[in-house]
């Protein structure tokens, strides 16, 4: 039996003779009432710049639909409000969506009330950047080239842009404010593999929820599938395409993580082929695997900039073997206070130079000083106060500058022996026991 969407999704049908479970589904769906209708989408409200928007409920209005029925000019009667209120999939001009009626926000009042909802854009060319087809009796108006785009996909054949632009009616005729569609001939649709689920939005980005997917007789069409078993489960959040991508937009392709703009890989057994900026772990005694090579469970965060930012608090990063910094050209840090805690401190590698205590050692070493200063004062005076023996003719000094010279010779001798040379000789002296440079 072929997918289930939308409302049908939930109905549950036994199994049995495929007629009795055709004719059942059709009992349950004509009880929504006045049945199920297509419409063509003709204008939509997706912002307060819509003309008249208080007529259609003011900011509660975004998201309803302007259509026609049978190919017939709406009016602005025809309107339909979104089914799902959490998921928002709002269609473009000229798409087709899916109508039926149900009661409206006047049931209080009158139980016959009834509105018209849409659900899911009916696809037509099976592609998630648009689905839209203008209204066959007007489309003569369009461009040559336009023309044969229609007429062919009118013959069964897959829509394909042929002049690289579409002068299809994407956007409001009437709210120019939000008139920003493009139709663009390079987003791809993403190839599916068994058991996915994929969403896709309109141009290029999309969530996967795969696994790894690895054929038996051929080699993987994914980047994710090289190793681990069929079945092992991976999510892949991306936003944009390669900007390298063909024209050739009916063409599915896969996520590349090399080349598509931004993407998170979230892993359990797969190895992902990302080419890091850079990956010199010559810091490491022991080199981390690559995260080209790793196989275990992983986050892969990719893009041209990453951006990490805590608006009141703190961001803290843990791992239980390392946390690797690497740039080709620079890492700057910038804080009011940088506190490292850790048992050995390396600057280089195979650093084993202690890093001398800068503080203690300049004030041991300016006390020293000060002594030696005084002791070179007490020398400088040796001469001015010296007489000459006339029988032996020696320097003789007066007793008084004799017991200065030796009271700070001998305090700076005790400095020097008693302390400075213990303290150079210390394990925890001068020397940093934990930071060490080259």
């Amino acid at each position: 039996m072929g997918f289930k969407k939308g409302i049908s999704a939930n109905i549950k049908i036994p199994a049995g003779n495929k007629t009795g479970e055709i004719d059942r589904l059709s009992q349950v769906l004509s009880k929504v009432k006045g049945g199920f209708q297509v419409g063509r989408v003709t204008d939509i409200i997706l912002n307060p710049n819509f003309p008249n928007i208080d007529d259609y409920g003011g900011l509660n209005g975004i998201g309803t639909i302007f259509f026609e029925l049978n190919q017939r000019i709406s009016s602005k009667n025809s309107i339909a409000l979104p089914f799902f209120p959490n998921t928002s999939s709002y269609p473009l001009v000229n798409e087709l969506v899916l109508l039926f009626k149900l009661p409206n926000n006047a049931i209080g009042n009158n139980t016959s009330n009834t509105s018209y909802y849409y659900i899911n854009m009916i696809g037509l060319w099976n592609h998630p950047h648009h689905n839209a087809y203008p209204n066959p009796i007007t489309s003569t108006t369009l461009p040559e080239p336009q023309q044969k785009d229609y007429q062919q996909t009118q013959a069964g054949n897959v829509r394909r842009i042929t002049d690289e632009s579409s002068e299809v009616d994407f956007n409001s005729p009437t709210n120019p404010s939000q008139n920003t569609f493009i139709e663009r001939s390079n987003i791809h649709p993403l190839l599916p593999f068994s058991g996915d689920i994929i969403y896709e939005g309109r141009w290029g980005n999309s969530i996967r929820l795969g696994s790894t997917a690895k054929p038996t007789l051929q080699d993987a069409l994914n980047d994710w599938s090289d190793v681990g078993e069929n079945g092992n489960p991976i999510t892949i959040f991306r936003n944009g395409q390669p900007l390298k991508s063909s024209n050739e937009g009916w063409v599915p392709i896969v996520e590349r993580v090399n080349d598509d703009l931004s993407s998170i890989y979230l892993t359990s057994n797969q190895k992902i082929p990302i080419g890091v900026s850079n990956s010199n772990y010559s810091s490491f005694s022991s080199k981390p695997i690559l995260p080209s090579e790793f196989t275990d469970s992983q986050v892969i965060i990719n893009s041209d900039r990453l951006v990490f930012n805590s608006k009141s608090d703190s961001i803290l990063l843990s791992a239980q073997k390392s946390i690797f910094l690497g740039s080709n050209s620079s890492i700057s840090l910038s804080t009011k206070d940088y506190t490292v805690d850790s048992p050995q401190i390396k600057l280089g590698k195979g650093a084993t130079e202690s890093i001398i205590k800068g503080d203690k050692f300049l004030d041991d070493l300016s006390s020293i000083m000060n002594e030696l200063s005084i002791l070179c004062t007490q020398l400088s005076k040796l001469k001015e106060v010296s007489a000459v023996d006339v029988n032996s003719g020696k320097i003789v000094y007066t007793s008084a500058v004799k017991g200065e010279v030796s009271a700070v010779a001998k305090n700076l001798k005790g400095m020097i022996d008693d302390y400075l040379i213990p303290q150079i000789k210390s394990p925890t002296g001068y020397k940093s026991n934990v930071s060490k440079t080259l």
